[in-house]
């Protein structure tokens, strides 16, 4: 038995020794920290992209063959082919490298320069060993203000908007007055109006009871300009123009979002600026004119019927397309000749979504058709039931078939099902581009600018220097200060530094300027909490426990106050996350994601180092912290 009042020897020297597996736990933490934080350090070279020039063409991965022999030919060596779902990039040695293949590869695949059916665009490429590229350790994301590219305002034309939802109105409402047998002198769309005449008053009321019934969307007035010529004057109430200016900005947002995917550009910003503007930042992009073009690019649905008359296809084939039609092909490569009369616009589209056919469980596209859609779309499949529909999407005056269905049945309700001889890739292919393959509202660029990558590699040298000398300025200070803890602070604070590139670079985050600003502050308060952990242990000195227990009892106690701190802070950093936009988002994520690494570094990494130190010694006489001062003994 220990003589009363001894600390038991044993026990100490346990209590501060971690378990093997939670050394190797760390110690692995450590590694696979560092293998997922060295593509940062290897830069970027020129690459060329090849992607999908047009909504209906899918890019396939047997493409890589024909790249590589179009490269061996022109004699322009590259260091590496990769393929992702959207895109096919070379990775190239030089930008006259980089210049040469693009030209070729051009030549190659777009044969006819002015119907071009993939995008060859100038992009840039990690740098680093195809070994980490293959565990998916990859470079964190630079922002534009550090890896250079363009930036555009956009301006939605919202009154453009507008008067496209009034055209359609108009033609509604003829429908609908004439399935309520409800008779009209004219219905015509006058400014932000729409106008319908009527011979008698009976009439008119008849058609404003059809309208009110039918849509809460319209206001009506009566107009009398005449004993014989009575107005009924048709607008729309303010809360559906907000509604048509909403769904303006998110419609044109997802459309930017699909055809930036074609340029491969790693996050994109893309958001709303007012009421009726959106940026677009493309960080990386070397290719201005390109990416003006993809932006700036039209396209409209629409559904038109097949004409599946006797004769009527080879006589188009022959090259007498007959009046009233178009040839085209569909997406396995068969002609189609359509008529030109347009049934539906994608204006009618609410929703399409990828799901199955409920008989035959066949890949299939759900779709969902606004009040009018569903109405116009009902009376067409009654019509021609056992006839074929052409779902075409129009793009610069061209237009490619989505999918052509036949008409099994009427379909009423405004719910729409695609099916029969598609896959289920096939199946989420069309969805996407019948949910978002136009814009709902014009655009225009009315600003535009470009940051070289000399500015940005300028921003990033003096991000990276401000952090460094800000980390060699703490060091120095607490190995002074604190002697062999300090260093062992300092450590801590270095694998801190490591694990939050390597969490940036797994959840490939965005680093933008503001991103290091706060690198560079987490850095001030990560040590903040071993100079904590040290002046406890050193308080424990002050009152004469012994080192091995002044080790425990620091740690042990310092942990609330670190926990708490912590927490306080993280939950701000929460709220700049959810409230804040733009660079303050990227200051958060890597403040919050800095918090999380702070305390693993500082609680767990530096105890294990001490642990190491002085955790295997019988009896420790005492510990390189500084100089403790003792308070006086009283007289």
């Amino acid at each position: 038995m220990p003589a009363p009042g001894a600390s038991p020897p044993h026990f100490i020297q346990v209590m501060n020794r971690y378990p093997l597996w939670k050394n190797i736990l760390i110690g692995l933490v450590l590694f696979f920290g560092l293998i997922y934080t060295l593509p940062n350090f290897y830069g970027e070279v020129p690459a060329v992209q090849v992607s999908s020039g047009k909504a209906t063409l899918k890019l396939d991965p047997a493409l890589v063959a024909p790249i590589e022999q179009t490269l061996r030919d022109a004699e322009v060596p590259y260091d590496g082919l990769f393929v992702d779902g959207n895109s096919i990039r070379v990775r190239l040695g030089s930008t006259e490298d980089q210049l040469r293949a693009k030209d070729s590869i051009e030549k190659r695949l777009n044969p006819d320069p002015s119907d071009p059916s993939y995008i060859v665009a100038l992009n840039l490429l990690s740098a680093s060993p195809t070994w980490l590229t293959a565990i998916h350790a990859l470079p964190m994301y630079l922002g534009l203000d550090l890896r250079g590219g363009v930036h555009f305002l956009l301006e939605v034309d919202m009154p453009g908007a507008i008067t496209k939802r009034l055209d359609a109105t108009a033609g509604d409402l003829r429908t609908l007055l004439r399935d309520k047998d409800v008779r009209h002198a004219g219905i015509v769309r006058e400014g932000n109006t729409v106008q319908l005449r009527f011979r008698d008053a009976a009439q008119r009321e008849a058609a404003r009871n059809a309208i009110l019934n039918s849509t809460r969307d319209l206001q009506l007035v009566d107009r009398d300009d005449g004993s014989t010529d009575l107005k009924l004057i048709a607008t729309l109430t303010p809360v559906a123009q907000q509604t048509i200016r909403d769904f303006a900005i998110k419609q044109n947002i997802t459309t930017l979002h699909n055809r930036i995917n074609e340029l491969g550009v790693a996050e994109p910003v893309i958001q709303q600026q007012g009421a009726n503007r959106i940026v677009v930042q493309l960080p990386g992009v070397q290719d201005v004119a390109k990416a003006k073009d993809i932006l700036g690019r039209t396209a409209t649905l629409e559904v038109r019927m097949v004409d599946d008359s006797p004769g009527a296809l080879e006589a188009a084939l022959a090259g007498n397309v007959p009046f009233g039609t178009e040839l085209y092909t569909e997406r396995g490569g068969s002609p189609l000749l359509v008529r030109s009369q347009v049934v539906l616009t994608g204006d009618r589209l609410t929703d399409a979504q990828p799901g199955f056919d409920g008989q035959t469980n066949e890949p299939a596209v759900h779709l969902t058709l606004d009040a009018a859609g569903s109405r116009i779309f009902r009376d067409v499949t009654r019509e021609n039931v056992g006839k074929r529909m052409a779902i075409l999407l129009i793009e610069k005056g061209k237009g490619e078939v989505v999918t052509a269905p036949v008409i099994r049945s009427e379909i009423g309700g405004g719910r729409v099902q695609i099916s029969g001889s598609m896959t289920t890739t096939e199946a989420n292919d069309v969805a996407l581009l019948l949910r978002a393959g136009s814009l709902a509202a014009p655009m225009e660029i009315i600003e535009e600018r470009t940051v070289g990558p000399s500015l940005g590699a300028d921003n990033i040298a003096k991000g990276f220097n401000s952090t460094l000398w800000g980390f060699i300025a703490i060091a120095v200070f607490m190995i002074a200060y604190y002697m062999l803890f300090g260093l062992i602070s300092a450590i801590a604070l270095a694998a801190n530094l490591l694990l939050l590139v390597a969490l940036l670079s797994l959840l490939q985050a965005t680093l933008t300027l503001p991103g290091i600003a706060a690198m560079a502050l987490t850095l001030g308060m990560a040590i903040d909490a071993n100079v904590l952990i040290n002046e406890r242990i050193r308080e424990e000195l002050r009152n004469g426990v012994s080192p091995q227990a002044a080790i425990h009892t620091g740690y042990d106690r310092a942990f609330d106050t670190i926990l708490d701190s912590n927490i306080t802070t993280l939950i701000a950093g929460i709220a700049l996350l959810v409230f804040g936009s733009g660079p303050v988002r990227g200051f958060a994520v890597v403040h919050c994601l800095g918090i999380l690494t702070s305390m693993f570094s500082a609680i767990l990494i530096s105890r294990m180092l001490v642990n190491l130190i002085y955790g295997r010694r019988r009896k420790v006489e005492s510990l390189s912290i500084g100089q403790i001062w003792k308070p006086g003994k009283a007289g």
